[in-house]
């Protein structure tokens, strides 16, 4: 049997992990394996350093007592490096999508998701996809349309090409069908790409690349 999706979730208020847990059990390959309503309780149990405690994916709150979202993802990533971490939150202010992104987010998506979106965005992470909530993808632009853009476009034309379809979401299996090419080309494309742009994975990629105007805007 193959081996379920371990999800580890960080979130204060009991109500909704019940909802998440509710809506990841609907699936076959997906569960709620860990759950915190702290982030220090979170890294607490990522620095026992088990194998078993190692979870595939992380959601994570902002509006955290104690330490808060922002503050405990870096930390999170140092102890867990290869674990992708989606951001679960009601806050949609740009400063906070920034920052959540920059500290090494894979995902943003907002508590108003339908279960569906959430289990799209978990899958999407794990294919190696970027979900950003539509309405922060909105904000990401606006607070980027007054910076300066930097027209030296370091990039090739085939990387470009993979970089814009991640950005219109799809996943690399789907990249590599579009432009005839495969998976691993995909990989080797997307490394170039993040290490081009100085950014740590596809959120950052596509965040990057409309800051500095890879991506046309829409006026």
């Amino acid at each position: 049997m193959k081996r379920k999706i371990n999800v580890m979730l960080v979130e204060d208020h009991p109500e909704y992990r019940e909802s998440v847990e509710l809506v990841l059990s609907t699936t076959e390959d997906i569960v709620l394996a860990h759950q915190f309503g702290t982030a220090d309780q979170g890294l607490h149990f990522l620095e026992q350093d088990l194998p078993d405690n190692i979870p595939d994916i992380m959601l994570l709150d902002l509006n955290l007592p104690g330490l808060n979202g922002i503050e405990a993802l870096p930390l999170l990533k140092k102890l867990s490096p290869k674990t992708p971490i989606i951001v679960l939150t009601q806050s949609d202010r740009e400063s906070d999508v920034l920052a959540a992104i920059s500290a090494g987010a894979s995902g943003y998506l907002l508590k108003a998701s339908t279960g569906d979106q959430l289990i799209a965005g978990i899958r999407t992470v794990l294919k190696g996809g970027a979900p950003i909530d539509p309405k922060v993808a909105r904000y990401m632009l606006n607070i980027l349309c007054d910076e300066p853009r930097n027209t030296d476009n370091t990039l090739s034309e085939r990387e470009l090409s993979v970089l814009t379809l991640l950005g219109e979401g799809l996943v690399k299996k789907e990249i590599a069908a579009r432009l005839d090419i495969s998976t691993h080309t995909v990989d080797n494309y997307m490394r170039r790409i993040y290490e081009k742009l100085q950014v740590p994975n596809a959120a950052a990629a596509i965040s990057k690349a409309y800051k500095v105007g890879l991506f046309p805007r829409n006026n």
